[in-house]
């Protein structure tokens, strides 16, 4: 049974809490972080950056559909078909525990679903963090977009990831996190991969790479911080450029780290950048 909270005078049953693996960590009148990981992973990414935040802040962690602690019994592979699913989780899970004033930060594919969270529900949000963001990943020859990936680089990837999920997540996982010169690292990704269920990291995986966002972004009022890497596989350079070019209300800050998890890699500059980020905007 799904655990009551308080709203108001009325007690209600908290089914996303339950559903996502909820948990709130830090100072309870604090300021709420909510942590939107990326794919491949679970809330257990965040765990070398919440030092920094639990002193000051509420931090709402959650698995989102078909991670970590998800409850599999509510996985509806129609509803996650695309990123909007995830986005509706997202606001659920605000109305429901009743958080405003909300920072959210996504990190990578998270980032686009948190743009979306905040085009549905922009009294909830008082900004967005964007951790390596990509508002789409292949390449537009029409437009002339650098995504990092041909169209036949995404098939291939996606056709890959259907053949053999474990080979795949051997190659693909340590590719992501970059900083070859820390293998241990590229190991713990491929490690997370691999407790995914198969069936839902291919539809995480496709509503990834197929989506285009980009017209999306020009909608968002939010302001938002976009924090990019070094060396970045995933987003590169060009593509985080078009994020921060879309949207009406841009922060862009160049971390030092290199890869696509600086939260993972670099932990301590990652969670710096957006502390110092939200005391400018205080």
């Amino acid at each position: 049974m799904p655990a009551p909270t308080t709203v108001g005078n009325t007690t209600v049953a908290r089914v996303a809490a339950a559903r996502h693996h909820v948990r709130s960590l830090g100072r309870e009148d604090g300021p709420v972080l909510l942590l939107v990981h990326g794919f491949g992973t679970d809330q257990q990414c965040w765990n070398r950056m919440l030092p920094a935040f639990l002193p000051t802040h509420r931090v709402v962690l959650l698995d989102l559909a078909g991670a970590g602690g998800f409850d599999p019994a509510a996985y509806e592979r129609e509803k996650y078909v695309t990123l909007d699913g995830y986005a509706a989780d997202l606001v659920e899970l605000c109305e429901e525990l009743d958080l405003r004033d909300v920072v959210l930060v996504g990190h990578s594919v998270s980032s686009m679903i948190a743009a979306r969270a905040a085009l549905r529900a922009p009294e909830r949000f008082a900004q967005v963090v964007m951790i390596a963001p990509s508002a789409r990943y292949t390449d537009d020859p029409a437009t002339g977009y650098d995504g990092g990936f041909s169209t036949e680089d995404v098939a291939e990837l996606l056709d890959s990831l259907d053949v053999n999920y474990l080979s795949w997540t051997a190659t693909v996982a340590p590719m992501i996190m970059g900083n070859p010169e820390r293998p241990e690292l590229g190991e713990e990704f491929t490690e997370s991969f691999r407790q995914l269920h198969p069936g839902t990291a291919r539809d995480f995986a496709r509503a990834t790479f197929h989506t285009d966002s980009r017209e999306l972004l020009t909608r968002v009022t939010t302001p938002t911080l976009v924090l990019k890497c070094r060396d970045d596989a995933l987003a590169p350079d060009s593509a985080v450029q078009e994020v921060v070019d879309r949207l009406p209300h841009a922060t862009l800050v160049a971390l030092q780290a290199s890869g696509h998890c600086p939260h993972v890699s670099a932990p301590d500059e990652t969670a710096a950048a957006v502390l110092a980020h939200l005391r400018r905007s205080a």
